[in-house]
């Protein structure tokens, strides 16, 4: 039925699954954008659900990624003057057998592309186009011979071409928040080794501090930006500066010893549940299908569950059209509910209370959040089954 996918996008979801159909002997061939991978200013955190879904998909894998990364203890809550306003244990490993692991986005990338043949990853492909019929997929890149396959995968993020290709729906809804972020070797005696700490402004202002392991940390900062085009004079180091003058330390000390060119600086956008993921052979994973704005930190976790479950569905389904609905009936459900409490979470993060409104997060966390903590970390991957 299957015997050759075709993957655009090299990011996290892209290789994840290609590992799950290659460990399944099925031929996944990655088509990324990028003439080659390389460092990029983010950290991500991968929680309980994420790496059980890795975990399946490579066993052994959990265990490398947290000598990769730091396993966060405790998570702290500050005013932007420095003043605590709330702080909390993390205790993931011990409720759900997996802890809170932040990492350097890039280092995951490397773990895992390297756990996939190196000629399955064919970089400076630029996919812009496709057209399918019962038999299979052409896929057309710019410069480049068309690829033949039985199935495509866009795994090709928030601004995915195969979605645009496949659904039309434009470009990204913008969320009215800017923001920077770098990767770097740096530490500070109000940065204590496995925790991550926000500061916030009531004037719609966040600043995050990771620690990725391995003396790195990420840091990351939003505020509330009317228009989403990034103003042409100046340089990203010195917006930032000016957004957060005044800030209480660390955050002058780290903006001073970031260099201007590490900085990535985005406005912060997603889009709205999709009705279809799928159409023929052709469907969608990750952010590509489900982009989230960067809150609960589920984007690249649900892409991981995504993989895991379209690459089960592929190879035990009778067809690819009872894959590709199955599928779709097992992760929209799931997705749309991160989506959106995601998005209104996000959005009242910014608003002018909410410095008591993060209080009372965190407060309430082990009451009224509950259930959605568990409901969300105790997702285990399953082998689908058809009879």
């Amino acid at each position: 039925m299957l015997k050759k996918v075709a993957i655009i996008g090299g990011g996290l979801g892209g290789l994840a699954v290609a590992i799950a159909l290659h460990k399944q002997g099925i031929n996944a061939q990655v088509y990324e954008k990028a003439r080659f991978l390389r460092s990029v200013g983010a950290g991500l955190s991968i929680v309980p659900n994420g790496l059980n879904s890795l975990e399946a998909i490579a066993p052994g894998i959990s265990e490398l990624l947290k000598n990769a990364g730091s396993q966060t203890q405790m998570l702290t809550l500050k005013k932007s003057t420095g003043e605590m306003i709330a702080q909390k244990s993390v205790a993931l490993m011990e409720k759900y057998g997996q802890p809170m692991l932040q990492i350097r986005w890039s280092r995951l990338q490397e773990i895992l592309a390297a756990a996939l043949p190196p000629e399955t990853i064919h970089l400076d492909y630029r996919c812009i186009g496709f057209e399918q019929n019962d038999k299979g997929v052409e896929v057309y890149f710019d410069g480049r011979d068309p690829v033949q396959a039985d199935l495509l995968i866009g795994a090709d993020g928030l601004n995915s071409a195969v979605r645009q290709m496949l659904i039309g729906d434009g470009d990204p809804r913008y969320a009215g928040r800017m923001s920077w972020r770098a990767v770097l070797k740096y530490s500070h005696e109000l940065l204590p080794p496995n925790e991550v700490m926000s500061m916030t402004a009531p004037d719609g202002k966040i600043f995050g501090f990771f620690d990725l392991g391995n003396g790195y940390m990420f840091w990351s900062a939003a505020s509330l930006w009317q228009d989403e085009s990034i103003i042409n004079t100046g340089d990203a180091k010195s917006r930032v500066q000016e957004k957060f003058l005044n800030w209480a330390e660390p955050v002058p000390a780290i903006l001073e010893v970031t260099d201007t060119k590490d900085i990535v600086e985005r406005p912060i956008c997603d889009r709205p549940p999709l009705e279809n993921w799928s159409q023929g052979r052709v469907t969608l994973l990750g952010d590509a299908a489900h982009p989230m704005v960067p809150l609960l930190g589920q984007g690249a976790n649900t892409a991981f569950e995504d993989a895991w479950e379209l690459s089960q569905h592929l190879c035990h389904a009778p067809s690819i059209e009872t894959a590709l609905a199955n599928y779709e009936n097992s992760r929209k459900p799931r997705t749309q509910i991160i989506q959106i409490r995601n998005a209104v979470q996000a959005n009242r993060s910014y608003k002018a209370d909410s410095e008591t409104y993060l209080r009372g997060m965190m407060e309430k966390a082990q009451i009224s959040d509950r259930e959605f903590e568990e409901w969300l970390y105790n997702y285990k991957p399953s082998v689908a089954a058809y009879t």
